[in-house]
């Protein structure tokens, strides 16, 4: 039919105006349909979703999210270097977790590393433009700036883990405390005398929480934490391998490590073998994490599982509810700031390292 416009035809994509002509009704009659508008009669609907058809009118998908005050996108920020992101299970594991809570929805995933004070600057700006509809961060460090950031702009955001105890921004986090207690208590109770840990960097909630259920346990147990057996690590395996080495030249007489990741579980268990231990028959091994590392190692590695990828599809669930309630709030005229806050069980997986 003459001046009839088809799917593939004539010069350029086909307009709105063009869609609202060729259905009889205005511009904005259309907008309504393509946004899903209530306030539509079906009759005007089904005249507008022809003619989106006949004319192979495709919706702008950034005009649409600008119009509904919303960039269709989450940030998945990390704010170590790629060393650290490909070589622990971890963050593969949060990431896979993140991306199936995902997949049903229309958002965009943005995963961005931050690894110097520039990258964090331009992450900022970014942020503060509000480019995205909200953020997840994970391995939260205390001096981190970007929670407070966050909180200022009104941005949604959820962490995996915390940076204190009074966590003011929505997380979810695992039970480290009781799951390093569960790890020492199984050593004490196969009779060991000299538990030794390797724990985190100080600066992070995790490590401090790891370090307190070990004393926790030992202390259950009617002895005192000897300062001789702690040492601090960087969750990292060469990090393991350096506390291991110090830890034997203090007490070369211990005969267990509670290591607060399994990756430096896994450093630890090469310094004890390049000194001549035996796992488990000198030394017994516990790790943190339960992760394809604990599986694989020789022996298997006891270890401390956290549901890391639940972790990561709680912190979406989370996050939407955050969103929805935002936009809920402006709809009605009044910010309203929601902060769910959980924390989810670990459990010992025992193996032949303990």
């Amino acid at each position: 039919m003459a001046g009839t416009r088809r799917r593939g035809a004539g010069r350029g994509r086909p307009t709105l105006e063009e869609v609202a002509a060729r259905a009889g009704v205005g511009r904005g009659t259309v907008s309504r349909v393509i946004n899903g508008s209530p306030k539509v009669s079906d009759r005007t609907r089904a005249a507008v979703e022809q003619a989106v058809a006949d004319l192979g009118y495709v919706p702008n998908r950034a005009a649409r999210a600008l119009a509904a005050d919303r960039a269709d996108a989450v940030a998945l920020v990390i704010p170590e270097p790629e060393t650290r992101l490909f070589a622990e299970p971890y963050f593969s594991e949060i990431i896979r977790g993140v991306g199936a809570a995902l997949a049903d929805t229309d958002l965009q995933l943005l995963l961005t590393l931050v690894r110097t004070p520039r990258e964090r600057q331009r992450l900022a700006d970014y942020l503060s433009a509000h480019r995205v509809d909200g953020v997840l961060l994970v391995s939260v460090h205390a001096d981190d700036p970007l929670p407070d950031l966050l909180e200022r702009i009104g941005m949604p955001a959820v962490l995996s883990g915390r940076r204190t105890e009074r966590e003011t921004v929505a997380y979810v986090d695992a039970d480290n405390l009781g799951g390093a207690r569960a790890a020492v208590d199984h050593l004490l109770a196969r009779g060991r005398r000299a538990v030794a840990t390797i724990t985190g960097p100080p600066d992070m909630h995790v490590a401090q929480s790891r370090l307190a259920g070990y004393a926790d346990a030992l202390r259950a147990a009617g002895r005192e934490p000897d300062p001789r057996l702690t040492e601090v690590a960087d969750f990292t395996e060469e990090g393991g391998r350096r506390a291991m080495r110090a830890l034997l030249a203090r007490r070369p007489d211990l005969d267990a490590v509670f290591a607060a990741s399994d990756v430096m579980a896994a450093g630890a268990r090469h310094v004890l073998r390049e000194t001549g231990r035996r796992v488990p028959d000198d030394v017994a091994l516990v790790g943190f994490d339960d992760s394809a590392v604990a599986r694989h190692m020789d022996p298997p590695l006891t270890s401390v599982r956290q549901p890391v990828e639940e972790m990561g599809r709680s912190m979406v669930k989370a996050l939407l509810e955050q969103i929805e309630a935002r936009r809920a709030a402006r709809r009605a005229g009044r910010w309203r700031s929601e902060c769910p806050q959980l924390v989810l069980p670990t459990e010992l997986v025992r193996r032949e390292s303990s």
